[in-house]
């Protein structure tokens, strides 16, 4: 007993030097770190929180024909939602996206599951099929839809050919449908590619066994395949509903005054009208409606346990 007393009594004195020598060494790490991550910093802060910064107080500001003042006042909102013509456009924006994320996942789905079962060279040049009208520009990809649904475009000249109409039909270019078409075809790249990864990874130990236990293909697709494809599917859809819900260019060429969206009202106020700061009311209420939607539907379908991963 007396002797574990003196045991724990006697302590050696801490090392003065080693715990100074560990404080430059700490400081060198914390530099080096710093280092490493201020190029990311900087570009975060300066294209990103700035510009959203800027945006979110400009929208407090007042614009006239003199140009924006920076007067604190809550006109902006109130004229936003006093009119319904925003509302509906904003309403009617979010219904396109939701549109086009069904049908482009309903397009997507069979062609992601068609070339992940492709074996050798044929899925090479499927893959290349399907890479290959986006290796030309966004613009280019969307205007090529105007002489194909205009007047004097190949479906009416086919139509009239085969004598099914006299005359060119004007409904199928500028109004919605067309905006509709553009937005899917334009975006089905962001679909296809993280439901064709998302199959890839599936084992195909886990389809035979299932086979083997006497499941029929439209089982083994239903509780093995889609259930194992869903991080795929969830991100996908989320890619296509962000860049439908914000698109630009697709219902300036396609949609005329019927077909434009909430994007193309924002871009007018900026450009047409030179309202600066009820752009920049519209433009954040937009990012407020999509994060909301957004989060909405990432507690519905655990967005958080498909891109973070799972603590189980």
């Amino acid at each position: 007993m007396a002797i574990a007393q003196l045991d724990r009594s006697f302590v050696l004195p801490a090392d003065t030097s080693v715990i100074a020598a560990r404080k430059p060494r700490r400081l060198l790490r914390a530099v080096r770190l710093g280092l490493l991550l201020a190029p990311g910093l900087i570009w975060l802060v300066a294209f990103m929180i700035a510009p959203i910064a800027l945006m979110l107080t400009m929208s407090f500001w007042k614009s006239d024909i003199f140009g924006t003042v920076p007067a604190f006042q809550f006109g902006n909102y109130r004229a936003l939602f006093n009119s319904p013509l925003y509302i509906e456009q904003l309403l009617k924006t979010l219904r396109v996206a939701v549109e086009a994320t069904a049908l482009s996942l309903l397009i997507s789905y069979p062609i992601a599951y068609f070339i992940s079962r492709c074996t050798g060279r044929w899925k090479g040049v499927w893959a290349l099929c399907l890479f290959l009208p986006f290796w030309t520009s966004y613009v280019v990809r969307t205007f090529v839809w105007v002489p194909i649904l205009g007047r004097t475009g190949l479906i009416n000249q086919s139509l009239m050919w085969l004598g099914v109409i006299d005359q060119p039909l004007d409904w199928l270019l500028y109004n919605e449908a067309a905006v509709f078409i553009g937005l899917v075809y334009v975006y089905t790249l962001y679909m296809t590619l993280p439901i064709f990864f998302s199959i890839e990874k599936i084992d195909p130990k886990l389809i035979e066994a299932a086979s083997d236990l006497g499941a029929k293909p439209p089982e083994v697709f239903l509780h093995v395949i889609l259930p194992l494809t869903r991080p795929g599917i969830v991100a996908g859809c989320i890619m296509v509903f962000l860049l439908t819900v914000s698109a630009y260019v697709t219902p300036q060429l396609l949609g005329g005054t019927s077909g434009a969206l909430f994007s193309n009202l924002i871009a007018s106020q900026f450009m047409a009208n030179n309202n600066w700061s009820f752009g920049a009311a519209l433009s954040v209420t937009l990012v407020v409606v999509v994060l909301v939607v957004v989060g909405f539907a990432g507690k519905a379908v655990g967005m958080r346990d498909i891109f973070i991963g799972s603590r189980n």
